[in-house]
């Protein structure tokens, strides 16, 4: 295979190898409808085709003259199909959340221009339709669903004349590594989108050099559900289709559990608070248990709180691991499909404690870093254990390089960093600085070799007394207790450090089972002296392992789950802290309330 300088370069060679494998499949009428890398060549060529026929095009191939198409939908085939569709004529895709904020969805239209949008149903047309009067730039809404009012996307691929197939081949031709991909709008927990630009070189760097840090092997299946909006889940699909793995598309992220056991798959991606909901149901399962059955489940799962990578086992401990893999993580390992040979987890920082103890299950996690704008991979845990270490993001990818800045905060450089925000110099400017852009995280390196991140610049603060504190370290070992859902460390401006911390309720509901709590609801609940008194104790136990002024000194208990319906939570899981400082102000007060 010629080395591949564009994204869709893949074809070639899958065509070649093996043109009957299964691409992608994604469920129809309640089976999964598997498509071979010869069916989506031909479905993405007509697609391609038709656009061209109605008009789309790169034009002069500048970043004002070419296109822009946007697409708002779940991940299903049809997805893939118009990525690669639109990216072979030159045009611009630029994905957008379904949950996209209706003032920040007329922004984006409005700021790429753009000239068609594809919709995965009635409701997100409704969406854009609600807009259209405002973003004259729109020609056209297709839909993936049959929608009433809307034409639907198949439509398009018998529009394709000789002509249009000519012109395809001859606009793919003139693409080359530094053209635009697409423009991803960040989703930032505060102000306007901004476009990251994101160029074909800028992502296929990543994908060859994240493809060796993958278990070997051919034929394999992938399970995705992770949005593919987002640049992590979207580059993992090239990853998949260089590597000629099968994408299988999940449902929705609430049939996650029976599309693991329908797909067996060997490998999916997710994000740290996805992986906390498996373990905690896990956990729930096994306290459930009676007897020795149970004695058996918390025996094992203390062997695996004690596992390490990269380190000689005595022998007594090694048989100990291999009977509890045997009788217990084998459960753990059919749960999600039988076949799992890694999870890739980013996003977020993950639990070093979860990744120890899946670990030791024998269900390897592959936990990375980067952001938007590095496309996204900067480092990751590879599936080698020689080159992976509990408690950092792992090596450096190939051809990325990272300086540590005199404050902490990472620099990165490589062809993986974005052109630029579009239409944004100023903002660029203020990120990337002779080619090393400034990622807003603190960190350090680990034995000259493993990224270890600490926390972000911005979530530093500083309490009244003039010391700084770093709330992520502090976060995530209280989420470490199954009584913990989420938390929020506050303190900037204060005389001290407090939290506030959602109940795992179901957790919390069983202990007051066991305890003579009444059954009460759960705002009633956080107020019961035996609760609170849990609590206490558990936020003491977690304060030694803190210094004097990062300790949680007093805590409020809130009876709702943060989610991204209710505006706490952007839509890669991550907290928005100034949106939960202002919706608790009260509560805030409550903690500094002499």
């Amino acid at each position: 295979m010629n080395k591949p300088h564009r994204l869709f370069d893949f074809f070639d060679q899958r065509l070649q190898d093996d043109p009957q494998g299964i691409m992608l499949a994604g469920k129809e009428g309640g089976q999964y409808r598997e498509y071979s890398v010869a069916e989506v060549k031909t479905i993405v060529d007509q697609l391609s085709a038709g656009l061209l026929s109605l008009g789309y095009s790169a034009n002069n191939m500048t970043l004002e003259g070419r296109d822009k198409i946007a697409i708002i939908a779940k991940n299903r085939p049809e997805w893939m199909f118009l990525d690669l569709a639109v990216a072979q004529i030159g045009v611009v895709l630029v994905p957008l959340y379904p949950t996209i904020h209706i003032n920040d969805l007329e922004f984006v239209l409005n700021d790429a221009q753009v000239k068609a949008v594809f919709v995965n149903d009635e409701d997100l047309f409704h969406k854009v339709q609600n807009v259209r009067s405002r973003v004259p730039s729109i020609r056209e809404i297709y839909s993936f669903e049959h929608v009433s009012g809307t034409p639907h996307w198949k439509e398009i691929l018998s529009l394709g004349k000789q002509d249009d197939y000519q012109q395809l081949e001859t606009a793919a031709s003139k693409i080359n590594a530094e053209d635009l991909f697409t423009i991803i709008y960040t989703s930032g927990t505060t102000g306007t989108p901004k476009g990251v630009m994101l160029s074909h070189r800028n992502i296929l760097s990543n994908v060859m050099a994240s493809i060796p840090c993958f278990p070997p092997g051919e034929k394999q299946r992938s399970l995705s559900f992770l949005p593919l909006n987002h640049i992590f889940e979207r580059m993992v699909t090239y990853i998949y289709f260089f590597k000629g793995t099968s994408v299988y598309y999940a449902e929705t992220l609430d049939t996650i559990a029976d599309n693991l056991r329908e797909v067996q798959p060997n490998v999916f991606t997710t994000v740290p608070r996805l992986l906390e909901k498996v373990y905690d149901r896990i956990m729930q399962k096994g306290s459930e248990l009676t007897g020795v059955k149970k004695k058996l489940f918390f025996w094992a799962h203390s062997l695996a709180e004690k596992f390490e990578i990269n380190t000689p086992k005595d022998v007594w401990y090694s048989l100990q691991l291999a009977l509890a893999n045997k009788i217990i993580f084998s459960k753990w390992r059919e749960g999600l499909g039988g076949n799992i040979q890694c999870i890739v987890t980013g996003g977020a920082a993950c639990q070093v404690r979860l990744i120890r103890i899946f670990t030791a299950a024998k269900i390897i996690i592959m936990e990375g870093y980067g952001l938007t704008e590095t496309s996204p991979v900067i480092a990751v845990n590879r599936f080698n254990e020689d080159d992976r270490m509990f408690g950092t993001v792992g090596p450096l990818i190939d051809n990325v390089e990272v300086q540590i800045a005199e404050d902490g905060e990472i620099l990165c450089k490589g062809p993986n960093i974005m052109m630029g925000y579009y239409k944004r110099p100023d903002l660029t400017a203020e990120v990337i600085n002779e080619g090393w852009f400034a990622t807003g995280d603190i960190g350090t390196m680990v034995e000259n070799k493993f990224l270890k991140i600490t926390d972000r610049k911005k979530e530093l603060f500083k309490t009244s007394g003039g010391k700084y504190v770093a709330p992520l370290p502090v976060e995530n070992k209280l989420k470490e207790s199954v009584y913990v859902e989420q938390v929020m460390v506050v303190g900037s401006g204060r005389k001290f450090v407090g939290a506030l911390i959602v109940p795992s309720f179901a957790n919390l509901h069983e202990w007051c089972r066991k305890n003579n709590v009444p059954e009460l609801s759960n705002a009633e609940l956080i107020k019961h002296p035996k609760v609170l008194g849990l609590y206490k104790d558990l936020v003491e136990s977690f304060n030694k392992y803190f210094n004097h002024v990062e300790q949680v000194k007093k805590f409020e208990l809130l009876p709702d789950e943060w989610t991204i319906d209710t505006g706490e939570l952007t839509p890669k899981l991550s907290l928005k802290r100034k949106v939960v400082m202002e919706k608790y102000s009260d509560v805030v007060d409550r903690i500094y309330a002499v």
